[in-house]
């Protein structure tokens, strides 16, 4: 059974009685409870034992079975994609992949979303995205949820093209905003959810703590979320056998993402990742995680004036999400694992002096893993183990799309409101936020079909 940690001073959620779920919403259909018990209550599977598949003992087995799993042939999921043009230079694209597609699914406009952001340079299409969506977009009649769900994919990752040398990082959350903004506009009556998995996790954490009761998400998951970068660095690059694994693992994704967008980056005009290029493919071994967040993503993971930073320790500094817990204003379920081998610094002080944010640490899991039952050994024959994690996460998000209430305090009939929709105007083609002042950098434009609106099909 996990080990849960709780704030110290919890906060008061307003949450519809178990006992009128199914009647209409009045002043004895709800009640308040504290952030403890509504997690108590609604996720029954985080006070039962979870048993790690017996032929992946420990976090590095755990971990490793990730990479070198089959999972084509259990939970495929059917996107539709949409890529907006971002407004910081009129060219950066941010592409969104939403299940199920509109064109051959009309569901209910109140149909809760989930947000879901990936790990480092991940897409829609990673194993541990599917294993949520693949469970929480299925018809309730079919054992799911019967949610909506966009998976943002970050700049550069999934396909989505580099049109200026800006790409993404740990801390920058402006992109999410301008998700946000698009998602709340097209479907203003849904009740946003987030999920963030480890670097998303990151993001999705430094945005609820900047945002704090502005969130547009009513709540949000965070999947083995590094908090403390700087901490975790330090472990990687400290010991032999995790700097020769893991660093050079993380490194080693990130240099293929660079790899991958050369030829688009050589066709654009000087910038201050021009000269570190050369550096970069003259490293004869593998690089290592810090070495590319050296001479990459602390120069252009976010925008000006933040970006480029000094040096890759100040970076992590600035992006490491533990420090902003005690800005978040919705309620938020983190789960760690203790044996994970990227992450090891868990913020239990933070949780303590916090007041929406529960944390989940279980003893076994590894890094995004979390593996039970038998499965067919070694994954074979498409038929790897489940993961735990799915459990308690479609848990939560059942109990944050249909208990939870969000009092509008413009409505004193107590209805069940969202307050993802703030209103936006147009300004010079683009969708902006009025609340966002002359913060330029949060709005978008739609590109149309033939700029890369696509159906994008994952089967076995």
């Amino acid at each position: 059974m996990p080990q849960l940690y709780y704030p110290k001073e919890p906060a008061h959620l307003t949450v519809r009685s178990p006992r009128k779920l199914e009647e209409p919403l009045d002043e004895d259909g709800i009640e308040e409870v504290t952030i403890k018990s509504f997690v108590e209550s609604s996720c029954p599977s985080l006070f039962k034992p979870y048993r790690s598949t017996w032929w992946l003992p420990n976090g590095h087995f755990q971990t490793a079975f990730c990479d070198v799993g089959d999972f084509s042939g259990v939970d495929q999921v059917v996107y539709q994609r949409t890529l907006l043009r971002l407004q910081d230079g009129g060219t950066l694209q941010v592409g969104l992949d939403f299940t199920p597609p509109s064109v051959e699914t009309d569901l209910d406009p109140k149909t809760p979303i989930i947000v879901a952001l990936h790990g480092l340079t991940g897409s829609s299409n990673a194993e541990y995205v599917r294993a949520i969506l693949g469970t929480a977009c299925l018809p309730k009649e079919k054992g799911g949820l019967g949610y909506r769900a966009v998976v943002v994919n970050f700049r550069g990752c999934a396909g989505v093209p580099i049109t200026s040398p800006q790409f993404y990082s740990a801390g920058h959350t402006d992109d999410l905003r301008c998700a946000l903004l698009y998602i709340s506009d097209i479907y203003p009556d849904a009740p946003l959810l987030g999920v963030g998995f480890s670097l998303g996790a990151s993001v999705l954490a430094n945005y609820l703590g900047q945002e704090g009761e502005k969130s547009r998400l009513r709540g949000g998951c965070l999947l083995a979320c590094p908090w403390d970068l700087k901490k975790n660095s330090e472990k990687l690059e400290n010991n032999f056998l995790y700097r020769n694994t893991y660093a050079k693992l993380l490194g080693n994704k990130l240099f293929r993402l660079l790899e991958r967008h050369l030829p688009a980056l050589n066709k654009m005009p000087p910038s201050v990742l021009t000269p570190h290029i050369p550096l970069i493919l003259s490293i004869k071994s593998t690089p290592t995680l810090i070495t590319m967040d050296e001479h990459f993503v602390r120069l252009v993971g976010g925008s000006p004036p933040t970006f480029p930073m000094p040096s890759a320790h100040d970076y992590y500094r600035w992006a490491s999400s533990h420090q902003r817990l005690s800005g978040v204003r919705v309620p938020v379920l983190a789960l760690n694992s203790k044996d994970d081998p990227i992450v090891w610094a868990l913020p239990t002080d933070e949780i303590a002096g916090s007041s929406h944010v529960v944390l989940g640490v279980t003893q076994h899991g590894g890094h995004l893993g979390w593996f039970e039952g038998r499965g067919t050994f070694l994954g074979r024959g498409k038929r790897p183990p489940r993961r735990w994690m799915t459990k308690p996460v479609v848990e939560w998000f059942g109990a944050l799309g249909e208990k939870l209430i969000v009092d509008d305090p413009g409505n004193d009939s107590r209805e069940t409101k969202v307050c993802a929709r703030r209103g936006v105007m147009k300004e010079n083609g683009f969708v902006v936020d009025p609340d966002e002042g002359k913060r330029d950098r949060v709005g978008y434009r739609v590109l149309d079909k033939d700029e890369g609106a696509e159906i994008l099909r994952y089967y076995p």
